[in-house]
């Protein structure tokens, strides 16, 4: 397709994508094997973008948890998994993971519980935890938050029916 593309306007065109929004060192390389860039060539020209700060791959890591987490609600291991697919250094996926908050981690994943409840036709209160921690891992939450938050919501259950007896 743009097999005679040169080096400067295959540069000039990442970096323009590179100013519009965060994209990974990966995401450039695949773009540029879809153009049939030689490898040199496109090793030199990830060389350059980093070294500009076009790319920089934690960075984009930040950006990309963030709004996986607040936007399509996925959990740790969900976004671990899609940066691990984006070769993402390990070091750099942990460092990035490590600074979710907790609380707004907590937080994202009670209302989505609570919404897929409404939904789930189950028999007993066993069946209904069953598919909602089936629901949760699937998103990618750990299980110990999951347990965590549907603790914390059967207290709130609890609660509201001893306030309602009393």
């Amino acid at each position: 397709m743009k097999k005679d593309m040169t080096e400067q306007e295959a540069y000039l065109q990442l970096a323009a994508l590179c100013a519009q929004a965060e994209h990974c060192q990966q995401e450039m390389r695949d773009k540029m094997r879809r153009w049939e860039l030689d490898e040199t060539v496109q090793n030199r020209i990830v060389a350059r973008l980093v070294k500009e700060r076009y790319v920089d791959d934690e960075r984009y890591a930040r950006a990309f948890v963030k709004d996986k987490i607040r936007y399509n609600k996925w959990g740790r291991r969900k976004v671990q998994q899609a940066l691990w697919q984006k070769h993402i250094d390990a070091d750099v996926q942990q460092r990035v993971l490590d600074e979710i908050d907790e609380i707004e981690y907590l937080d994202i994943l009670r209302p989505l519980l609570k919404q897929k409840r409404k939904s789930i036709k189950a028999e007993s209160d066993y069946e209904l935890n069953q598919k909602l921690v089936r629901f949760a891992l699937g998103r990618g939450f750990g299980f110990d938050i999951i347990r965590q938050c549907l603790n914390v919501d059967d207290i709130d259950i609890e609660d509201i029916d001893d306030d309602e007896t009393d």
